[in-house]
C-alpha cells in the first residue's frame, strides 16, 4: 500500500513536470521558434503555448529596437588624419526565423559589423567631410548594414555618429585656422563699414556744400552734444572764429576811421586865429 503510494506521488510529480516543462509563454513583443527533433516547424504568436517536452524547443525572438553602441575605433581618414570615431546603432528582427537559422547570435554578428563598416566607411572621407556631412556618413552605413543584415532577419533602423575625437595637434590647427577665418571676417567687415562711412560722409559734404547753414547747424548740435555733461570745455567753431576776426577788423576800421576826425579842429576856428595873429603883427 506505501509503495502504491509512493508511485502515485512520483507519478503525480512526473506530470507537474511535465506539464510545467510543456507550458511556455510568448511575450507581446516576442515570436517563438519552434524546433522538432532539432527540426523548424514554425513560429508561434504571443501567448500561452504548449509544447512537448524533450522534444520541441522553442526560441523566443524579441521584436523590439535595439540600441546597441559601437565602441570607438582609431580610423585613418582620407586626408590621413587618426581620429577615433564612435556611433550608435538601432536596429530590430523582422524575421524570427532567420535571425534563428541564418546567425548564431545576432546581436554579435550586429556588432562587429557595424564596427567594420564604421571604419571602412569614414575612411573614404576627409576629415572635414567628417566632420561636416555626418548625415550623408550615418546614410551609408545604414544602407551597408541593411545589404548585409537583410539575410539575418535584422533590419537597421538608424545609424548616427556619436563622438569624434581629433588629436590635440589637430584640435590647435583647427582652433588657429578658425581665429584666422574671424579675423578675416573681421577686417572684411570693418573694410565694409569704412566704405560706407566714406560714401556717407560724402554724401553730407554735398549736402553742406549745397546748404551752408547745414554747416552751421551741425556746429550747433555738436555743441548741444558737448555740453550735455556740463563739463567746462568751451568749444567755438571754425566759422564762428572766422565770424568773430572779421567784426574785429570791422571794428578796428570803423575806430580808425573816426580818430581822424575827432583830432582835426573845426574849419572856421582856424580861420579866426589866422586873423588874430595877423591883426597882432601890424604897426
Amino acid at each position: 500500500m506505501q509503495a502504491l503510494i509512493v508511485l502515485i506521488v512520483v507519478i503525480g510529480l512526473l506530470a507537474v513536470l511535465a506539464l510545467a516543462l510543456s507550458v511556455k509563454v510568448v511575450k507581446q513583443y516576442e515570436k517563438g521558434v519552434l524546433f522538432r527533433f532539432g527540426r523548424l516547424v514554425g513560429t508561434r504568436s504571443p501567448g500561452l503555448r504548449f509544447i512537448i517536452p524533450f522534444v520541441d524547443t522553442l526560441h523566443r525572438v524579441s521584436l523590439r529596437v535595439v540600441t546597441m553602441p559601437i565602441q570607438s575605433q582609431g580610423i585613418i581618414t582620407r586626408d590621413n588624419v587618426s581620429v577615433d570615431v564612435s556611433a550608435v546603432a538601432y536596429f530590430r528582427v523582422v524575421d524570427a526565423v532567420k535571425s534563428v537559422v541564418a546567425v548564431e547570435n545576432v546581436n554579435a554578428a550586429i556588432n562587429q559589423i557595424a564596427q567594420t563598416t564604421l571604419r571602412k566607411v569614414v575612411g573614404r572621407h576627409t576629415l572635414d567631410e567628417t566632420l561636416s556631412e555626418t548625415d550623408r556618413i550615418n546614410l551609408d552605413i545604414r544602407q551597408i548594414l541593411d545589404v548585409t543584415t537583410v539575410d539575418w532577419g535584422v533590419q537597421v533602423t538608424l545609424v548616427e555618429l556619436k563622438d569624434i575625437q581629433l588629436p590635440d595637434t589637430m584640435k590647435r590647427a583647427m582652433a588657429r585656422q578658425a581665429e584666422a577665418e574671424r579675423e578675416k571676417r573681421a577686417k572684411i567687415i570693418n573694410a565694409e563699414g569704412e566704405s560706407l562711412a566714406a560714401a556717407a560722409l560724402g554724401d553730407a559734404s554735398d549736402t553742406m556744400m549745397a546748404h551752408p547753414l547745414a554747416l552751421q547747424l551741425r556746429n550747433l548740435q555738436s555743441l548741444v552734444e558737448i555740453g550735455v555733461d556740463q563739463n567746462t570745455t568751451v568749444v567755438f567753431p571754425a566759422p564762428l572764429m572766422s565770424t568773430i576776426g572779421e567784426l574785429g577788423s570791422f571794428l578796428a576800421r570803423e575806430t580808425a576811421a573816426a580818430a581822424p576826425a575827432v583830432a582835426a579842429p573845426p574849419a572856421g576856428t582856424g580861420r579866426t586865429d589866422k586873423s588874430l595873429s595877423a591883426a597882432g603883427s601890424a604897426p
